[in-house]
């Protein structure tokens, strides 16, 4: 099964109220469009286009130097942001050959839904491949679904057409069900129906939704997999990125306390996505573990201790302290308040007393 994947990540998030572009934004130490990538992980796709637009040399760079290989990654510009059929059919061009004769799948998904989960992705491709459907949505059910595009079905249970929220009447408004913007195709009837769109709707835009219509006007099979709305909504201020930051932290905390990791309080825990930690491990309140930071085992860290791409040995005590880019060695005690800055290292069964600088080199 050959699937590829288009990420929009062109938007400037102007609710972010930040220099920074929105798909950089970091939760849990990544990248919000690259937790979007490596949402992709069980599909490994033969390639996964990145549609950018706003900072687009930023974007860039920041993807190309963390993406997974796995991953695939093409960038394409959208230099004038109309609409998200526009960004898909820019994004459509990082793909070799044409879209006439070829039935592979293509998954598209906006930049910033970094809770997305790989199984969810897999579900979807899978359940749209055993169909053979034409397109499967991604759709989730809010009591209060206010600003997002309704999902309007068919008397068995099929999709018909997605309706936005500008453009609906009352009774579409008091649908539940909502478009999480992540949808699979099949190539051959995506290219086509993308050519047809239209901008004749409330914000004169190139509806990717519309594709959705489309199709299921001409008799194709139009399916939908319902998610966990937790888990597909996006990010579009610093509110939503604080609640994002939270879930990500509790299922990374969740993950390393069943993998022989204590912490007296979770909640006061702080580990990012890219940490590596060994067994029984014991983290106090106010551990912050960052970066590329790998622990090992019989470690004990905190309470207060920030650790940032550092590499701590076996047997380790660290608290009230802080390191950079240092290395602690094996059965070291280290702290109370110690700074380890960049480039430093403490030797292995070395204690450093309180308030020790280590030496650089």
């Amino acid at each position: 099964m050959s699937v590829s994947a288009i990420v929009l990540a062109a938007g400037e998030g102007s609710r972010m109220r930040s220099s920074r572009p929105k798909p950089l934004h970091l939760i849990c130490g990544r990248a919000m469009v690259l937790h979007v990538i490596h949402a992709l992980e069980k599909l490994q796709p033969t390639r996964t286009s990145v549609v950018v637009g706003h900072q687009a040399e930023s974007v860039m760079s920041k993807v190309a130097e963390r993406a997974p290989d796995w991953a695939n990654v093409a960038f394409v510009e959208q230099l004038e942001q109309n609409g998200t059929g526009d960004a898909a059919a820019v994004g459509m061009t990082a793909f070799d050959g044409d879209d006439y004769d070829d039935e592979a799948t293509i998954v598209i998904l906006p930049g910033d839904t970094p809770l997305l989960g790989p199984e969810t992705l897999d579900e979807l491709v899978a359940t749209h491949v055993a169909n053979q459907n034409a397109c499967t949505l991604l759709t989730s059910v809010l009591e209060d679904p206010t600003g997002y595009g309704r999902i309007i079905r068919k008397k068995d249970g099929q999709v018909a057409r997605i309706v936005e929220q500008r453009d609906a009447s009352p009774d579409e408004l008091d649908i539940k069900e909502w478009n999480t913007g992540i949808l699979c195709f099949r190539r051959d009837l995506l290219g086509p129906a993308l050519r047809n769109l239209t901008t004749d709707n409330a914000q004169g835009e190139y509806y990717l939704t519309d594709v959705v219509a489309a199709l299921a006007d001409m008799g194709h099979r139009v399916g939908a997999v319902q998610a966990d709305a937790a888990e597909t909504q996006g990010v579009n201020d610093r509110w939503q990125l604080a609640l994002a930051e939270r879930e990500l932290r509790n299922r990374t905390n969740r993950h390393w306390l069943l993998n022989g990791v204590t912490m007296l309080d979770p909640r006061q825990t702080f580990i990012d996505v890219n940490v590596t930690i060994g067994r029984d491990v014991t983290l106090y309140p106010g551990t912050m573990l960052q970066g590329a930071t790998v622990i090992g085992d019989g470690c004990e860290l905190g309470p207060d201790t920030r650790l940032s791409d550092c590499t701590v040995g076996n047997g380790a005590v660290v608290e009230h302290s802080v390191g950079h880019n240092a290395e602690i060695g094996n059965d070291t005690v280290v702290g109370p308040y110690a700074h380890l800055p960049a480039g430093s290292a403490v030797l292995s069964n070395a204690t450093t007393g309180a308030f020790y600088t280590a030496p650089v080199g």
